[in-house]
């Protein structure tokens, strides 16, 4: 049996029916939740040695044995890589940390976010099902991600935004071949547009879990960032919310890994971190909620994190309960001091949803939500280029006098 052949069927993700055949085109379940891939554990266990894999030179292609595609065709690659962790000593000891803090840098990934190990897989597998156009709402990298995705594969690509998402996000989505639409609305009012408008045009929706495969590449980033531990887990993991799809995928990923026996050691606990101006997976945790309300009045920046309603609420808030975690939210200015001690203590330039998870970390250290000296891994989901940064440059009259000893006395802090 070769790697990529395990699936066995789908599953509901509220009430556990697997009536769903695999190697068919599915949305949402009966009851208008996410799909859940499973796959012959047992198989893969006789069959996978952990360590073969991870020597791979694939990317996240190379864990295609707990991977939905079947043929090797229909893979398609914008040359993945294995993304660093970065330990930031400076970073933790400013937070008041005593342990080890990593950040897990995702920007590194094609299109220069993680949604490439997603849109990776939904394009891939649209292929392998025989779809040829694909819609998507997206706050700026998703659909970035499946622009280039499906002209790789030779798709068609529809994206909407709202009206704020950052240029580069557009510009970058259209030269890619997309069709790009700017929405006056949010993230949910564009998911109305792409849903409503499929049996009209024919395309097919890849909005967050509202198909399976995305949730499939999420979770190579627990896949990866077990391997790159040595196959042990860290005390804590802190995730940019907003779909959630990445924290409920690494989530999913940790359980099939401790059921083939490829990890050891306890879980991590589960930090879901989201905007203050947007928090309606924070809201649920506190109130003991298992599905979270639609947020009303978002006014935050248009970051991944600004969704005001979320398919996959109750699994978010499962796994964060499940794993001794909790949700945080922090306020945008938190964010921002956050982006700029990344830059100015580590020269690592954070993604906004990236500095939310230092954001959070802080939080949580001051708060006593966590020990002093776990071991966490922080989330960089995009490169830090991709955004407005402050401008915290001075400037020189070429033509004047230089005081160089005075110069030095001011050099940005």
């Amino acid at each position: 049996m070769a790697d990529g052949h395990f699936v066995t069927h789908l599953e509901c993700s509220l009430n556990g029916e697997t009536d769903y055949e695999a190697g068919r085109v599915h949305g949402l379940s009966r009851q208008g939740r996410p799909l859940l891939t499973r796959y012959d554990l047992d198989a893969v266990r006789r069959h996978v040695d952990r360590d073969a894999v991870w020597s791979r030179d694939d990317g996240f292609w190379k864990w295609r044995a707990l991977l939905p595609v079947r043929e090797d065709a229909n893979v398609t690659r914008l040359g993945e890589i294995d993304t660093p962790i970065v330990a930031c000593p400076r970073l933790m000891r400013r937070a008041g940390g005593t342990g080890r803090l990593l950040i897990k840098d995702e920007g590194r990934l094609p299109t220069g976010s993680f949604k490439a190990r997603g849109l990776a897989l939904a394009v891939s597998m649209a292929r392998e099902l025989g779809l040829t156009r694909l819609a998507i709402p997206t706050n700026g990298n998703a659909g970035a991600a499946l622009a280039a995705y499906a002209a790789r594969a030779g798709l068609e690509a529809y994206v909407f935004c709202p009206d704020d998402t950052p240029a580069i996000n557009i510009r970058e989505t259209a030269l890619q071949g997309a069709r790009v639409w700017r929405v006056n609305g949010l993230i949910n009012d564009c998911g109305k547009i792409v849903g409503d408008g499929a049996p009209r045009t024919g395309w097919f929706d890849v909005s967050t879990l509202k198909e399976p495969y995305r949730l499939e590449g999420k979770k190579t980033m627990g896949l990866e960032l077990a391997a790159q531990l040595g196959w042990r887990l860290p005390d804590a993991i802190f995730y940019p919310t907003g779909g959630g799809t990445g924290l409920i995928g690494m989530w999913k990923a940790f359980a099939e890994l401790a059921a083939l026996g490829w990890v050891t050691g306890r879980m991590p606990k589960m930090f879901a971190v989201q905007a203050a101006s947007c928090a309606p997976i924070v809201r649920a945790f506190e109130q003991g909620d298992e599905f979270a309300a639609p947020w009303e009045g978002s006014a935050g920046p248009p970051t991944g994190i600004r969704v005001p309603v979320a398919v996959g609420d109750f699994l978010i808030l499962r796994a964060v309960r499940e794993s001794g975690g909790t949700a945080i939210a922090v306020d945008e200015t938190d964010i921002e001091t956050a982006r700029v001690d990344a830059g100015r203590d580590e020269g690592f330039l954070l993604c906004p949803e990236g500095a939310a998870t230092y954001a959070g970390y802080r939080k949580a250290l001051a708060d006593g939500l966590l020990e002093k000296d776990a071991d966490a891994v922080l989330f960089n989901c995009g490169s830090g280029l991709k955004y407005t940064m402050p401008d915290v440059s001075a400037r020189l009259d070429r033509h004047g006098p230089i005081d160089f000893d005075a110069l030095v006395g001011t050099v940005p802090e």
